[in-house]
C-alpha cells in the first residue's frame, strides 16, 4: 500500500500497541479516521494524521460584545 497508508509498524508506534483491537480502541477513542481490513487490521490513511500543506491555523479569538 506504499505511501497511500501507514505501515503496520506506524500504526503500532501511533498507537503505542501490537495488538490490533486496542490500535482499533485507540484511534476510535483519538478521532482518527481508519478501517478495518479482510483480516482484522486497522488502516489509516496518511492524510488522516499528516497536517494538510495548505491548512490555516484557526483566526484568533474576538469578542462580539461592543467596546
Amino acid at each position: 500500500m506504499s505511501d497511500l497508508c501507514l505501515s503496520r509498524a506506524e500504526i503500532r508506534e501511533l498507537c503505542r500497541t501490537p495488538i490490533r483491537a486496542r490500535q482499533a480502541a485507540f484511534l476510535r477513542q483519538n478521532g482518527i479516521r481508519h478501517y478495518v481490513d479482510a483480516h482484522g487490521w486497522p488502516v489509516v490513511l496518511r492524510s488522516s494524521v499528516e497536517a494538510e500543506q495548505g491548512a490555516q491555523s484557526a483566526p484568533a479569538w474576538k469578542s462580539n460584545k461592543a467596546a
